[in-house]
């Protein structure tokens, strides 16, 4: 039988390529093949096989630690050869001229870019729909939603489309289509990576990240986008390990399929030694309400506006709001360009108070029980079915309909707006076949260590079934 090729990691990929036992072009002609007998799933916006291919031209070795890895970026990512659309009508064709450092520093590093990937439109929303540019579906379940907003991306990778791809994550859009597609999605640090040349929501909690089928291959990407604190050889024992099991608010109103994945993966933690710590957050909740959605509210239109303007759009913010093709996502943003939902000093509280008291909490959760991570369930529910755009506002929780954005982001917003590395890794699969994650969150800076114990938790778990393609 064949070798399938497209399931290699990224790992094991760049070390064939790099010992000449792996030839690039048979290896991309493989991803190419892949992606067009997949091409329902949609994960892409841009991908153009000839250009990839003119791109190998000349042979060689490739210089760098990637010798050639594929990679695929999500479509807020500047490039100079490829449009950078967001996902919305006004941007479909529009080429900012220069690569975004993060895309630049792959490329270096050896990597070949084989597209553009499908997301939220202007990273908001979690359903994969799109008028515009079509609905991304989840590799596990055609019918149901990737999550968001880097859908495409996590779609891609589970799929065996491409070994790793860089997203970008504001409030969990690296990690909750991880947790729903099967794969591997990283939020480091904020500013451990560089952001210029992404389009923005909010500077002080947007940043790139990585997607992978594996914890090693994260760490292996992320080793290239932060060389400096990175330690991809690095290794943690379960045994002893004191993880942090805050479940008053994280568990709370969990669909039963996470909460039997999320009980049966502590339970084999804790089997192999982890010392799971259940305490909470002390006013976690309030914290965050007062910092979250003030700061990316004040700063989205702000900051949208400043890249169009800087990178010479050919639109400014008024005339790419009045294009964008989801309702919800053009309701939100026509009332930042009408008027400011919160107001100059409400928004310097929220970032000079409400957020460095928000982080001084995590802090001291760390500190005062001496844990080195803590565990939570990355989502409260699995991947919904697809819906009608509108219709799907909401989706059902345990016989209630809420409000789909709301309720996914719930365990990774916090986090988030506190800045601290986060890692989701897949922990089960509902009874219906689709994935469930777990989610990691480490004190801020320490990457290194909170990736090494990530592998150390996904070796204690069973791997996910492929997707059936």
């Amino acid at each position: 039988m064949a070798e399938e090729l497209h399931w290699l990691s990224a790992v094991e990929a760049a070390r064939r390529l790099r010992e000449g036992t792996l030839k690039l072009d048979e290896y991309v002609e493989a991803l190419i093949e892949r992606t067009e007998r997949l091409s329902r799933l949609n994960t892409y916006i841009s991908h153009e096989p000839d250009l990839v291919r003119r791109s190998l031209a000349g042979g060689g070795d490739r210089p760098g630690p990637l010798h050639g890895l594929p990679f695929a970026l999500k479509d807020i990512i500047d490039t100079a050869d490829l449009p950078t659309t967001a996902a919305t009508p006004a941007l479909r064709h529009w080429r900012p001229g220069h690569d975004a450092p993060i895309a630049r520093t792959l490329r270096d590093a050896g990597g070949t870019l084989m597209g553009k990937q499908a997301l939220g439109e202007l990273s908001f929303g979690m359903t994969g729909n799109n008028p515009a540019f079509g609905t991304v579906r989840n590799p596990y379940g055609t019918d149901h939603i990737p999550g968001g907003s880097s859908g495409g991306t996590a779609a891609g990778v589970a799929a065996g489309l491409v070994p790793v791809a860089i997203g970008a994550d504001t409030g969990g859009s690296c990690r909750i289509p991880a947790a729903l597609c099967g794969c591997v999605g990283f939020r480091p640090t904020h500013g451990r990576y560089d952001g210029r040349g992404v389009i923005p929501i909010s500077s002080t909690r947007d940043t790139p990240g990585p997607l992978a089928r594996s914890v090693a291959d994260v760490r292996f990407v992320d080793a290239v986008c932060a060389p400096a604190g990175a330690d991809p050889d690095a290794s943690v024992e379960l045994a002893g390990l004191r993880l942090g099991v805050p479940r008053g608010f994280f568990y709370d109103d969990l669909d039963p399929n996470v909460a039997t994945a999320t009980e049966t993966a502590l339970s084999a933690l804790a089997a192999r030694g982890a010392v799971l710590i259940e305490r909470d957050i002390p006013d976690l909740v309030r914290l965050n309400e007062a910092a979250s959605f003030v700061i990316v509210l004040y700063e989205a239109g702000r900051e949208l506006s400043a890249y169009l303007y800087q990178h010479d759009a050919p639109v400014a913010l008024r005339e790419l709001v009045g294009q964008v093709a989801i309702p919800q996502v053009r309701e939100t943003l026509e009332s930042l360009v009408d008027q400011d939902l919160f107001s100059a000093a409400a928004y310097r509280e929220a970032l000079t108070v409400h957020r460095p008291a928000l982080r001084a909490a995590y802090a001291r959760y760390f500190a005062d029980h001496d844990v080195s991570a803590v565990v939570v369930p990355t989502t409260p529910l699995p991947a919904r079915p697809h819906r009608t755009p509108g219709v799907d506002r909401t989706v059902d929780l345990n016989g209630v309909a809420v409000d789909g954005f709301t309720t996914y982001i719930r365990n990774t917003d916090a986090p988030s707006t506190a800045g601290l590395p986060c890692l989701s890794i897949p922990s089960g699969m509902s009874g219906d076949g689709l994935p469930i994650g777990l989610e990691l969150v480490g004190p801020d800076s320490g990457d290194a260590r909170l990736l090494a114990i990530g592998q150390a938790v996904e070796d204690a778990l069973p791997p996910l079934p492929r997707p059936s393609l």
